[in-house]
C-alpha cells in the first residue's frame, strides 16, 4: 500500500501540506482524518479551506453541530464524528449525500465511522510529535486515489516541502478500525 508520510515541524509546514492537498484533491474527494484531541484535524481543514479561499476563521470544529460547509472555488464539508453514537447515527446525517458531489468531504474521528465511508478514499492519520509539530500519514484507500498521490508528492516537492518525499513501507501494518480505541 503507497502512502506519503510527511512531517511537519510548525504550523507553516501544515498550512503548505493543507494548500497542496487543496490544489490537487479531485472533487468527490472523501478524507477521512484521524487523531488524538489537539493533534490537528480541524487544523489542517483550515489550511486546506483558506488555499481554497475560505477564510480560515470561519472553519471551527463541527463538534456540537456535527457538519458545516463552506463555500470557497468548490464546496467543503466538514464533519465530526467525535460525538457520534455510531455508525447508525453517522448515516442519519445524510452524509453520503455527499459523498462523491462536487465538493470536498472531511471526516474528523472517521476511526469511529469507517464502515459508513466510501472504500474509495483517502485517510489522513495525524500524530501529535511535539508543541507546534506533527507528523502526516496521508494514505489513499481503494483505487481511485493512488495516482492522486504522486500529484500530492509533486505539488508538496513544487512547494518546497521535501520532508513528503518519505514513504512508510509498505509492511507496517496498519487499520483504522484498531486505533479507535485509542482516540477516545
Amino acid at each position: 500500500m503507497d502512502r506519503l508520510l510527511y512531517d511537519a515541524p510548525d504550523e507553516s509546514a501544515t498550512r503548505a501540506l493543507g494548500a497542496a492537498l487543496a490544489q490537487s484533491l479531485p472533487d468527490g474527494s472523501v478524507v477521512g482524518l484521524c487523531g488524538t484531541l489537539g493533534s490537528g484535524k480541524t487544523r489542517l481543514v483550515q489550511a486546506i479551506a483558506e488555499a481554497s479561499g475560505v477564510d480560515p476563521r470561519d472553519v471551527v470544529s463541527p463538534t456540537f453541530v456535527l457538519i458545516h460547509t463552506y463555500r470557497g472555488r468548490r464546496p467543503i464539508h466538514h464533519f465530526d464524528a467525535y460525538r457520534i453514537a455510531g455508525p447508525k447515527e453517522f448515516l442519519q446525517l445524510g452524509a453520503e449525500e455527499y459523498f462523491g458531489g462536487d465538493g470536498l468531504c472531511f471526516v474528523e474521528w472517521a476511526d469511529r465511522v469507517a464502515s459508513c465511508l466510501p472504500s474509495d478514499r483517502i485517510e489522513v492519520r495525524i500524530e501529535v510529535t511535539g508543541t507546534n509539530s506533527r507528523r502526516f500519514e496521508v494514505i489513499p484507500l481503494g483505487t481511485t486515489h493512488l495516482e492522486w498521490l504522486d500529484q500530492l508528492r509533486t505539488k508538496l516537492a513544487a512547494m518546497g516541502s521535501g520532508p513528503a518525499s518519505a514513504t512508510l513501507p509498505p509492511e507496517r501494518p496498519t487499520n483504522m478500525a484498531d486505533k479507535s480505541d485509542q482516540d477516545r
